[in-house]
């Protein structure tokens, strides 16, 4: 006998077209999520401050996502579905505007954090409306799927999509194009959804706004410090200190706080389970290495000079490989295959990936020889992910599921957020490592590089430069060969401690013991996303 679906939709509105309309009210908001990261330095400069800036701005929609995805399902309680959608879209909307006509890092900031929100809402409502409408678990594992290969595919996508707009226009269009593009899916629900509720209308009183606050405030200054500690020379400034230690005061306030109330945030029995904390580890590794491709833009940028057009023309091998990754992930889930033998191919490939480009990081390079790359990185990233949400939820009880997809969460916002300080970490350290050390072996007295800057030399006054110029020239220019190599190194010596890093998972995955006593299906009909 088939379960009858929910009345949420009125009954002219054809199945397929509900199914389409609430996949399709996610998209802005995973377009607008990791939106800033498309062209940082179009972003920096249209709002006047650094590219650090734009990251933080980043980290606050994450956070603000997180921060929110516990106390959003009282809220749900609360409103009945219709109206929870028109509420939640309608400030989004808003939330846009404020962004498209403010060019104040300071306002931006407050703003994104609350636009973390409504996606929360807005995604959570979306996902748990369209797994009612599914009695299979096949359809629950293919939405669940659908969902994260459009999350994971946001960042390549959105390079494709503005890069011409933000070159024809000022950073702001972007905005104004989110906003446009929640219309028809507003509009529709607006005609199509009932009133219906599942049950009766649950005030919103003793909501845990406490722990929202000391949760959100533990994330920010997370963020904070990973984004900005390197730039502030870490526990050297006083900003970065007084955020370490109001982390630990939050952080001993929240877990002492979750022990103690009847109904916790989080519940911090999901930490009981082995297999729950070991997909917490893979999942954090992955989230680290598939940041680290962020080296290779800036290396197209920087080294190659190619443009943003080019740039994102590359990505989409990567964004090829993220879509067929998740297919095959997918019906390996399916299928019910052995987790081992879905992480072993993703970490492999990711491995191949960071090995291919530790080899082909040069000051010139053809872009034909990253295509493949990026599309292995692509596929590792895709084959990884879902699974391991999954996997996550799957190892612990159905009762407390959604405080292992709220934690999953928060690892990989974490995973987000360590990536870029290790990143910024190790170009720092690296780059002046490199640079004494050419320094060292190169002078004036050697004779490479007194052919150097004879060449160039010659060449300038070639073009026209009056000598003593076309020295002082050459020598800048030696400089600036110097600094393409330490960048090189950089990335080369990045992508190396990357390789050991994967290495090491994969001896994880082999060797543990206890991955297969984990059933890979999701159990709850109702379950949002992680």
């Amino acid at each position: 006998m088939v379960k009858r679906k929910m009345p949420y939709f009125k009954k002219w509105a054809p199945e397929w077209l509900v199914k389409i309309i609430l996949f399709s009210m996610t998209l802005p908001g995973i377009i607008i999520f990791f939106l800033p990261l498309s062209n940082v330095n179009a972003a920096a400069g249209y709002y006047g401050c650094e590219p650090a800036d734009i990251q933080f701005s980043v980290a606050l929609f994450y956070a603000g996502y997180v921060g929110f995805y516990s106390l959003e399902r009282r809220f749900f309680s609360f409103l009945a579905a219709k109206e929870y959608f028109l509420l939640f879209t309608t400030l989004q909307i808003l939330a846009c505007l404020i962004c498209y006509f403010t060019r104040e890092v300071y306002i931006l900031f407050p703003v994104r954090f609350i636009q973390g929100m409504l996606f929360a809402g807005n995604v959570n409502l979306s996902l748990t409306l369209i797994f009612t409408r599914l009695s299979s678990e096949r359809g629950r594992e293919i939405s669940f799927s659908v969902f994260f290969g459009i999350l994971i595919c946001a960042l390549p996508f959105n390079n494709l999509i503005t890069a011409d707009l933000i070159d024809s226009y000022n950073f702001n269009i972007v905005y104004k194009t989110a906003i446009f593009s929640y219309l028809p899916g507003l509009i529709f629900l607006t005609l199509a959804m009932s009133h219906y509720r599942t049950h009766a209308r649950f005030h919103l009183y003793k909501l845990d706004w406490q722990s929202f606050g000391l949760f959100s405030a533990l994330l920010v200054l997370i963020g904070y410090i990973t984004i900005f500690g390197q730039e502030y020379y870490w526990l050297e400034d006083n900003r970065i200190l007084g955020s370490v230690v109001g982390i630990m005061v939050l952080a001993a306030i929240s877990i002492v706080r979750q022990q103690a109330i009847k109904r916790p945030y989080i519940d911090l029995q999901v930490f009981r389970y082995r297999n729950f904390k070991v997909g917490l580890l893979i999942l954090f590794v992955m989230y680290i290495c598939r940041f680290a491709s962020g080296i290779v833009n800036t290396y197209f940028a920087s080294e190659l000079h190619l443009d943003p057009f080019h740039i994102s023309y590359i990505n989409i091998f990567n964004l090829a490989g993220l879509v067929v990754g998740v297919i095959i992930a997918c019906c390996m889930v399916l299928q019910k295959k052995n987790i081992r033998y879905i992480w072993g191919p993703g970490f492999l490939m990711l491995l191949i990936f960071h090995g291919l480009m530790y080899y082909s990081f040069d000051v010139q390079a053809d872009e034909f020889n990253y295509y493949i790359p990026l599309f292995i990185q692509g596929l590792g990233v895709g084959l990884i992910m879902v699974p391991t949400i999954i996997y996550i939820i799957s190892s612990v009880p159905a009762v407390i599921g959604p405080s292992a997809a709220a934690t999953a969460l928060a690892i990989r916002y974490l995973g987000f957020c360590i990536s870029i300080a290790l990143i910024n970490f190790f170009e720092l350290f690296e780059k002046s490592r490199h640079y004494n050390a050419f320094q060292d072996h190169l002078s004036a007295a050697d004779p490479e590089v007194k052919s150097f800057l004879r060449l160039q030399t010659a060449k300038l006054i070639a073009g026209g430069m009056p000598e003593e110029k076309a020295v002082k020239a050459a020598n800048k220019l030696l400089v600036t060969r110097m600094n393409v190599q330490d960048h090189v190194r950089f990335a080369m010596d990045y992508y190396e401690m990357m390789v050991w890093l994967l290495a090491a998972s994969l001896l994880l995955i082999f060797l543990f013991p206890y991955l297969n006593r984990t059933a890979l299906y999701l159990k709850s009909r109702r379950l949002s996303p992680a």
